[in-house]
């Protein structure tokens, strides 16, 4: 009989799940080629996108397909950007054992969860300043998941417009400050995390603080783009989630297209959790993670609510 979790539900049982570490081990099974990601589905829409993503690690008993939209619009009128949920079949026989009606929250966390891991292993380790492109639901998820990987509590957030920034919320554990100043990012903060769908560069490596690490989670799609193509090759160290989903989509294609960078210049994020590739080494490394959101995050999470539920 197929499960269907409502998102109260998922969670609660997110509540008792160690995230980081369940997300850890996708990137490091994906990286060590014991996953199948097949290409990112994806529909482009006059008013929004949808992003289709399914695959199976083998030795778990489940596959996953999720499915998770963006409508930028939304919030005008007064409902979430974010839709989607989860399907989680049975490797062995293809039932459906269950449905995740999770409204894109999966998504959202996992995103998040990734940021964070790429802090743990790639920011600095005296992070003088937190600084958040966007202040949309991401934008929020990206702080509230850094809290446990770093002890840096001040935070200023950047948005397009005062009725944005107010609509960003104050958050018990950070000192939160507002700016529409790109450059005051850029020239007090060397944890930087941009969240936004873009589709023009709005940091310059001109502005980049030696010792700086970038966390790029909005270009999910070939046209957007955050980073100009010249951060990434100033940049000592750059981390895909996929390299070869970071060739097609996200900060390190538009690099990679204008031959800013090599391709053998990427690391990838699994490799480096796992201690294959180094991370950081000294503090005054420009560093950059391109996170454009693979599967096995989703097969992780969905695993871990129903290993719970």
């Amino acid at each position: 009989m197929t499960r269907i979790l409502e998102l109260d539900e998922i969670r609660a049982a997110l509540a008792t799940v160690d995230l980081i570490a369940e997300i850890e081990k996708g990137f490091v099974a994906y990286s060590k080629g014991m996953s199948v990601v097949p290409p990112v589905g994806e529909l482009l829409l006059d008013k929004g996108e949808v992003h289709i993503k399914y695959g199976f690690i083998r030795s778990q008993p489940h596959y996953v397909i999720k499915i998770a939209s963006g409508f930028y619009g939304n919030p005008e009128l007064g409902l979430p950007s974010g839709e989607g949920c989860m399907l989680v079949f049975s490797q062995k026989t293809g039932q459906l054992e269950a449905v995740l009606l999770d409204r894109a929250h999966l998504t959202d966390v996992r995103t998040a969860v990734a940021g964070a891991i790429a802090a743990k292993y790639l920011a600095p380790a005296d992070t003088s300043r937190i600084g958040i492109v966007g202040t949309g639901v991401q934008a929020q998820a990206q702080l509230e998941h850094l809290e446990s990987v770093t002890r840096c509590r001040d935070v200023l957030v950047w948005g397009r417009s005062e009725q944005s920034l107010d609509r960003y919320p104050a958050m018990a554990s950070f000192r939160v400050k507002k700016t529409r100043d790109l450059a005051e990012i850029q020239a007090s903060c060397n944890l930087i995390v941009t969240t936004t769908p873009s589709t023009e560069p709005l940091l310059d490596d001109a502005k980049i603080r030696p010792g700086t690490h970038i966390t790029a989670v909005g270009s999910d799609t070939p046209d957007k783009q955050e980073l100009s193509t010249e951060c990434l090759r100033r940049a000592d160290l750059v981390v895909a989630d996929s390299i070869a989903q970071c060739q097609l989509r996200g900060e390190i294609s538009h690099a990679l297209r204008r031959g800013d960078i090599q391709q053998e210049q990427v690391a990838e994020l699994g490799n480096v959790i796992a201690g294959v590739t180094p991370g950081r080494s000294d503090e005054s490394q420009v560093t950059i993670a391109d996170l454009t959101g693979v599967a096995v995050q989703d097969i992780q999470i969905a695993t871990a609510v129903l290993r719970v539920k």
